[in-house]
């Protein structure tokens, strides 16, 4: 551990741990895999980045947002790490740098998006690495249990396996005990190499402010006037929200930016520079504003707009007073926010309909199959991360296995004429690259080549023309692009009961339909119990703090706060209008539940195919509760 204490003070310029750091460290350097969950600005990132300078190999880090891989790296480039980043915000210089820096030994750290292991190239190219430890940010992905479980990250214990990973660790903020299981069973973690710090925070006010819609705005405005000015986030659900918030307190001279997903790179990336570099900023943001944002003086953390989880609550609010300053987090808490969060939920469950024609379509492939989920969700008319969790249940069930992914579509431009490219080829590779060439589509810069469709033409293997292609972009005589991702999967047994494998996953979207329909409620419950927050949040997490936190907007005697519905109704004149869309036959709403979805404001492939979404209808139920539109829509829908 000499060499860990020296490269502590040398890299990164610390004298001593944080609480569960050393822990964590002591049982990666013992070849060990382990779990740590620590709050948010608990310094998870430092528990692989110092032991990876002591490791022979690379350290891979899976973590899912682009912004959060750019600030790290930034971080550790100015503490003379060697570490990269391989994203789609690479140029095709970077690109080609960072795979050479990779090949030269000159990398400790390579971080990664789980989309990435869907690119063939990718997987097939960190196989030949001796890879130290594959480290999991935002691990609580991977549990079905979890609040943000993504089919992306169940892959990921496969992964560590195929790359022969000396160690994994993973990382979260926000694990229940069952998420925490789930994890340690996955990647084989023992008992010992588990390390939970605890979630409180004794500098943070949490306070819970019971409004009306019309009050929401106003009450908003007075505290943002009424403290002193700091650093401050203001989170809403949806996009357009963070766009008229701002907007208003620019009218009441509070300068303050929005940020959302639907900006481009370049507007989000200035607008978190200027958040960073300003102590007073005021960003109002959707959720995809603050992981990996290391700001610790951030005073106050406003949610608009009701969180939709108390996962979603606790790693938004632990984002303000990581300097151990005082720290105010206040919900403005109205009840219509829960049908909008229970709306999206009840939206996103596949009908028993859907998943009966997609596992009837899985079953009739050939022993080796190709999919595009692009397609499927067009094709049943559900989200492609639906259809994406289908498939993992059906990998669960041992009726496929995942075998890969490739690129069907790849695009080159060439660097120079063709006739420049073969003259360093000999005749015969001459012949079967002119052949490729002649393959692919000519556009005004670019040429397009459907590598399957070639491949057959040619009759050649896939893989030779692939390679070629690899080769001449490697060689720098054409630029080379992927598009279009399909995934491979092998048939491997015929279920023994359709009808009751249909009925098990139907059940497993209707479960968890139900869990998240619960944590949406799970805040509202609390506030009204009237028991302190701090020790009623920490319970769920499975943390006894032993006592009342006595800063907390219960234990400062708000009492018991009810988080009252005022409900939109269906009208007459709805009513009229629905029925004259139902009457136009659109297939996209051809089912009480699809129906449903699309008049709470939630899209659908289908839908916006045709243009459905640009109507007055789209969303014209939005405050009216899921199952009130539900018992409507099967009145007209019989």
């Amino acid at each position: 551990m000499n060499e860990i204490y020296g490269n502590l003070k040398k890299y990164f310029g610390f004298e001593q741990f944080r609480p569960g750091q050393e822990q964590v460290i002591n049982s990666l350097m013992n070849g060990h895999s382990a779990l740590a969950i620590f709050p948010t600005g608990g310094g998870k990132s430092l528990c692989y980045q110092l032991p990876a300078l002591s490791f022979k190999g690379i350290t891979l880090v899976v973590t899912p947002l682009i912004a959060l891989m750019k600030d790290q790296i930034d971080y550790l480039q100015s503490c003379e790490v060697p570490a990269i980043r391989l994203d789609s915000s690479l140029s095709i210089d970077e690109y080609r740098q960072a795979w050479n820096d990779l090949k030269m030994g000159k990398v400790k750290l390579l971080y990664v998006s789980p989309e990435r292991f869907s690119n063939e190239r990718f997987v097939e190219q960190v196989k030949r690495f001796n890879l130290s430890m594959m480290v999991i940010d935002e691990a609580h992905c991977i549990s079905e249990w979890g609040h943000n479980f993504r089919p992306d990250y169940l892959k990921l214990p496969k992964f560590a396996r195929q790359f022969n990973a000396e160690r994994v660790l993973a990382l979260t903020a926000t694990a229940n005990p069952s998420v925490a299981n789930d994890i340690q069973q996955q990647f084989n973690i023992g008992p010992d190499d588990y390390v939970n710090t605890g979630f409180y925070r004794s500098n943070l006010n949490l306070q819970i402010s019971i409004v009306n819609d019309s009050q929401c705005d106003d009450v908003l405005l007075q505290r943002l006037k009424e403290r002193p000015a700091g650093a401050t986030i203001i989170y809403t659900t949806l996009q357009k929200t963070t766009e008229s918030v701002a907007g208003l307190l620019g009218e009441h001279g509070i300068i303050a930016k929005p940020y959302h997903a639907g900006m481009n790179p370049e507007e989000r990336h200035s607008i978190q520079e200027w958040f960073m570099q300003n102590p007073q900023a005021v960003v109002v943001a959707t959720i995809a504003f603050g992981m990996g944002i290391d700001k610790a003086d951030i005073r106050y953390v406003y949610h608009y707009n009701l969180p939709k989880s108390l996962e979603n609550y606790m790693q938004e609010t632990g984002r303000a007073g990581r300097d151990g300053f005082p720290a105010i987090c206040e919900t403005l808490a109205r009840g219509d926010d829960m049908t909008t969060l229970e709306n999206f939920t009840y939206a996103d469950t596949p009908e028993p309909e859907s998943i009966q024609a997609f596992v009837e379509f899985v079953l009739q492939q050939e022993q080796t199959f190709d999919i595009s989920e692009y397609e499927l969700a067009y094709q049943f008319d559900i989200r492609s991360i639906v259809i994406s969790t289908l498939f993992c249940y059906l990998e669960l069930e041992g009726i496929i296995e995942s075998i890969g992914s490739f690129y069907s579509t790849y695009r080159y431009q060439l660097l120079m004429s063709e006739q420049e490219i073969m003259g360093s080829f000999n005749p015969n590779r001459i012949k079967f690259l002119q052949a490729v060439f002649n393959s692919a589509k000519k556009g005004r810069m670019w040429y397009t080549i459907d590598t399957t469709q070639a491949a057959q033409q040619l009759n050649q293997p896939r893989k030779r023309i692939i390679a070629a292609l690899n080769y001449l972009d490697e060689q720098r005589l054409i630029t080379l692009k992927t598009e279009k991702a399909r995934r491979l999967y092998r048939f491997l047994k015929t279920p023994d009961d359709r009808q009751l494998l249909i009925q098990k996953l139907t059940d497993k979207f209707r479960n968890s339909e139900k869990n998240n329909i619960e944590r949406v409620q799970h805040l509202a419950r609390i506030s009204a119990s009237g028991e302190c927050l701090v020790r009623t949040i920490l319970n769920y997490f499975g943390e006894d703090l032993g006592h009342n936190c006595g800063h907390c907007s219960s234990c400062e005697g708000s009492g018991p706060q009810i988080f009252a519905r005022q409900a939109g109704s269906i009208t007459d004149q709805h009513a009229e209008l629905i029925r004259n869309l139902v009457a136009e036959n659109y297939e996209s709403l051809a089912t009480p539940r699809k129906l449903s979805r699309y008049l709470a404001g939630m899209t659908s492939p289908k839908a916006t195919r045709e243009r459905l979404t640009r109507r007055s209808e789209f969303g014209l139920l939005a405050k009216v509760s899921f199952n009130e539109i539900m018992t409507f829509a099967e009145s007209l829908i019989k």
